[in-house]
């Protein structure tokens, strides 16, 4: 009889990304264990074509529907189905022959087809942080309704994770979240006054796309980690605090009841979360590089900066107040960063304009989808007014 298992059946959402390029390196080194179901881009098709070249998909979508008929036309002789725009997304994730849902679209683009496969009955690894971030006490609600295990890739949520394996019935008494600082830790305001793009996308120990690293050198991101972190793991924000660590070897830890702590440590290697969320329960060999304690003779930690960089605070303020406040606290992030990134607004802008739209978008206590929806598109009309303004 044969028992060899089926390899995992896998639609990579995301796949010309940072996070979904390397989760294809993790299919290409296991491709008994993974096959690739589905691969979808936004609107890199040269990659996206070379992947289904590679992979051969059921199916490929790209976002960008001005660049259909050229994926379709590279794609003709093989056996490929080939859609277009973000509702061909949320519709190819309900595909029967998708047993994991990988979530690797950047921001706010991911919650309805992270929610579509969900319905499905699909497993999710979540890559996109900001699906639970807008959207996390319906999103959770809805895992919970349709028995979806939701497992994290970010690698704060991925060592909380695996500090709980076996744990689960251990309640946390405390998580610390750690940062590397991003690019400008211990700067001031007066130096931040002057940066550009070019240095805040130079992070020192991660490789990122842009979205993230600009992100990760305001503290945002680690602002939308705390609020994803509240929904993973059903925490009250007051057991979320964030700690600066410059190497990025401890990647968080979890305080429990009793007082002991767990760290998850390691290289700062976005493949090993991801190849452990797909893999999950096992743990996979593969030939990632080890962590060697002698090049790291010292592990250090900091408070942060929250005056210098007010992100943070600015999330957990999100968090605190509930209700569609954190959407509006992504959504507009989302424009200030994009304005950054095309030269048009400072960087210590960035969080001025996202308090401002904080203060004057709709406030909804217990929003549903469709509260999401207009949230979002509210803040969007609005902080790209208040960007207007500044001109």
């Amino acid at each position: 009889m044969n028992t060899k298992p089926e390899p995992t059946r896998i639609a990579i959402l995301g796949s010309t990304g940072s996070i979904g390029t390397q989760a294809l390196d993790v299919v290409r080194a296991n491709r008994l264990l993974f096959s690739v179901e589905v691969l979808t881009g936004n609107g890199n098709a040269d990659l996206l074509i070379q992947q289904a070249t590679e992979f051969q998909p059921n199916a490929v979508v790209i976002a960008d529907e001005s660049k259909y008929a050229y994926v379709k036309d590279a794609l003709a002789a093989t056996d490929i189905k080939v859609y277009a725009g973000a509702k061909a997304i949320a519709e190819v994730v309900q595909m029967e022959s998708i047993d994991t849902v990988l979530t690797a679209i950047v921001g706010y683009a991911g919650l309805a087809s992270t929610m579509a496969a969900i319905r499905a009955g699909k497993q999710i690894a979540l890559a996109n942080k900001e699906t639970l971030v807008v959207a996390g006490e319906l999103v959770t609600t809805l895992a919970k309704e349709y028995g979806v295990n939701i497992y994290p890739v970010d690698s704060e949520h991925s060592a909380i994770f695996q500090c709980m394996a076996g744990e689960f019935h251990n309640p946390i008494e405390k998580i610390y979240l750690t940062a590397s600082g991003g690019p400008f830790r211990g700067k001031d305001k007066a130096f931040l006054q002057n940066i550009r793009k070019e240095q805040a996308l130079k992070h020192p120990n991660w490789d990122m796309g842009a979205k993230i690293t600009i992100d990760s050198s305001t503290l945002m991101n680690k602002g939308l980690e705390v609020i994803e972190a509240k929904w993973l793991f059903h925490l009250d924000p007051r057991q979320i605090d964030v700690i600066i660590h410059p190497q990025s070897i401890i990647h968080s830890i979890v305080q429990f009841t009793d007082g002991s702590m767990k760290a998850q440590m390691g290289l700062p290697d976005m493949k090993l979360p991801i190849q452990y969320a797909l893999a999950y329960p096992y743990r996979l060999k593969n030939d990632f590089p080890r962590f060697n304690f002698m090049d790291y003779p010292q592990l250090t930690f900091e408070k942060p900066d929250t005056s210098t960089f007010r992100c943070l605070p600015l999330a957990f303020e999100a968090l605190h107040r509930g209700g569609n406040m954190s959407c509006i606290l992504n959504a507009a992030n989302e424009v200030v960063v994009g304005a950054f990134l095309k030269d048009t607004i400072g960087f210590n802008a960035i969080p001025d304009i996202i308090e401002k739209a904080m203060s004057k978008v709709s406030f909804i206590p217990t929003p549903g989808y469709a509260d999401y929806v207009e949230t979002d598109q509210e803040t969007r009309a609005l902080t790209s007014a208040l960007l207007k303004d500044r001109d």
